[in-house]
């Protein structure tokens, strides 16, 4: 069959079908999408009493001389959570609870100035749990009330501090942001509370195998958040989130009463991926395990300073505290002419680590290698759709993680602003912050060239780090002896400069296998990283707590 070409220029009227045929599905996509949000909307009290109310404030809210706000914004938490604890055996706290918190923030002004300052930041207050639309709109109705009146006296008296300063580089308060419709499926906290509460009971019962052990503990924290976000722009949102921790914690005493403490959990976004109990028993056994030995285990030499290879689980916990922490951009306080806040706060396009290692957060991600993140989302606590970002490359700092307020050099989102349960207004945070390596080095690989290292100093032993409490505080840190490479586990080590200059300067490899920490606590999070070499930190002899060991031994274990 011959095929003529179509004179499209000649056909008017056959171009006009065309351009229908291929863009209707699309519209149509669009029109049903559209619909379906709506749908769910309306269906849901909690969002139909934020958005009716909304609507009505947008319309209605002025003072006489005062602006009326140029934006308002609704947000709702509704927390049902479940805890338990049992401690030596027995069940000590079983409690269920159920919250819904409202945090209503109005600004006055415009995107550049504007009233978000001192009391002007938002108001708090508990909203009803019964799906009482009136009840509902009565509340939202009061806290913008007074979030409009805070939000006017707080304009005033920043315009008033604002004429005694001299800003160099003045930035926006506020940025834009395309509004987002999206109506995610709720989640439900539904389990049979009984099996748990054995798991917890078994577990801290293993106290037994050890008379010394002064505190054995088990908890559980199950939680799931609702989150409602509505604002003036046209940005509505709801989305559901779980999380369910497991713990477990111990504490004793070394014979010359230096205190230790141990604890070992599972941080998980579903029921399905906890450990059976029987796991869950055997971490337990283990971590009484380890508590004796560092109570037998010597105490860390007076001084050292030489090569330390730090494990990937010990070094998330250097990336999250070092890292972590410092990629923030937080606006400075009123009158301050940094960029942002913390150790990297002039440290833009600079180099902060060494340059075979780079750093992105990465919200998209639902898992890495496997192993599910808790700091995956789509969209962010202030309705700013999830952005990977990438924050160091190759050593230099490229980026900061931020919300819709602005900083030096970065005028917009890229969908980093988090909430804290229950009620804590957005923030810049950390998603899923991962590490890589450009020169992955395999595990026998590292510790090879720790001994290798000491060596060339004429060390008789180096170090090596497993795990950190809190502060930088290593909890298991052994000695690996150059004539053999035996490991020998130690306590009351700290580390004297173990900082950001270090972290850029003496960090010479690092393993190509990663660990994943997910944390829940505050705002969930994870962070990803590998092994890591230094070639030289400073290990001295803690100034370690030590209290009186107990006057009289403990109640004897029945058999």
């Amino acid at each position: 069959m011959s095929r003529h070409p179509i004179n499209l220029v000649a056909r008017p009227a056959l171009l006009a079908l065309l351009t229908f045929a291929v863009f209707m599905p699309a519209a149509f996509s669009q029109q049903k999408e559209q619909k379906d949000w709506q749908t769910l909307a309306a269906n849901d009290v909690v969002l139909s009493a934020m958005r009716a109310e909304l609507d009505r404030s947008k319309s209605q809210l002025k003072m006489d001389q005062v602006a009326a706000p140029y934006y308002i914004e609704y947000r709702v938490f509704d927390v049902d959570q479940y805890a338990a604890e049992a401690s030596f055996g027995a069940l000590r706290t079983d409690l269920r609870t159920r919250l819904r918190f409202l945090r209503v923030v109005v600004r006055v002004g415009d995107y550049k100035q504007d009233s978000y300052f001192g009391q002007g930041q938002g108001m708090v207050d508990f909203m009803p749990l019964d799906n009482d639309m009136q009840a509902m709109r009565h509340e939202l109705w009061l806290a913008t009330d007074r979030a409009y009146k805070a939000a006017a006296e707080s304009l005033t008296a920043k315009q008033a501090q604002l004429k005694q300063l001299t800003i160099d580089q003045p930035v926006d308060d506020f940025a834009h942001a395309e509004p987002v419709q999206s109506i995610g499926p709720l989640a439900s906290l539904d389990f049979d509370p009984q099996p748990w509460k054995k798991m917890l009971q078994d577990a801290s019962d293993l106290y037994k195998s050890d008379p010394d052990l002064e505190s054995f503990e088990s908890r559980l924290s199950f939680q799931v958040v609702n989150r409602y976000f509505v604002n003036t722009e046209g940005t509505v949102v709801r989305t559901g989130q779980s999380l369910y921790e497991l713990t477990i914690a111990g504490s004793t005493q070394a014979p010359d009463a230096m205190s230790l403490q141990r604890d070992t959990g599972f941080t998980v976004g579903s029921l399905k991926e906890l450990p059976s109990a029987s796991d869950f028993l055997a971490r337990a056994a283990k971590l009484a395990a380890t508590l004796k030995e560092l109570r037998e285990a010597p105490v860390a030499e007076e001084e050292y300073r030489g090569p330390v290879l730090f494990s990937a689980h010990a070094s998330t916990t250097i990336f999250s505290s070092l890292v972590g922490e410092n990629i923030l951009g937080r606006k400075p306080e009123l009158g301050k002419n940094a960029r942002t806040t913390g150790a990297f706060a002039a440290s833009y396009k600079s180099r902060v680590l060494p340059d075979f290692l780079s750093v992105v957060a990465d919200p998209t991600l639902a898992a890495y290698g496997g192993e599910p993140l808790l700091g995956h989302y789509d969209i962010d606590d202030e309705g700013v759709p999830a952005q990977r970002v990438p924050v160091i490359e190759n050593g230099t700092l490229v980026n900061y993680l931020i919300g819709r307020e602005p900083i030096r050099d970065f005028p917009a989102s890229n969908g980093h602003a988090r909430s804290q349960v229950p009620a804590g207004g957005p923030v810049p945070h950390n998603s899923n912050l991962i590490v890589t390596s450009s020169q992955p080095t395999s595990k026998d690989d590292l510790k090879k060239k720790l001994l290798d290292m000491c060596k060339q100093r004429d060390l008789m032993y180096c170090y090596s780090v497993e795990t950190f409490g809190p502060r930088l505080a290593p909890r298991l840190i052994y000695k690996v002896w150059v004539k053999d490479g035996h490991e020998e586990l130690v306590r009351g080590a700290e580390f004297g400069d173990l900082d950001t200059r270090a972290l850029r300067s003496n960090l010479i490899a690092a393993g190509g296998e990663a660990h994943v920490d997910n944390h829940a606590q505050t705002i969930p999070h994870s962070i990803v990283a590998p092994a890591i070499l230094f070639d030289e930190l400073e290990v001295k002899r803690a100034n370690a707590n030590k209290d009186k060991l107990p006057e009289y031994p403990p109640p004897a274990i029945e058999k």
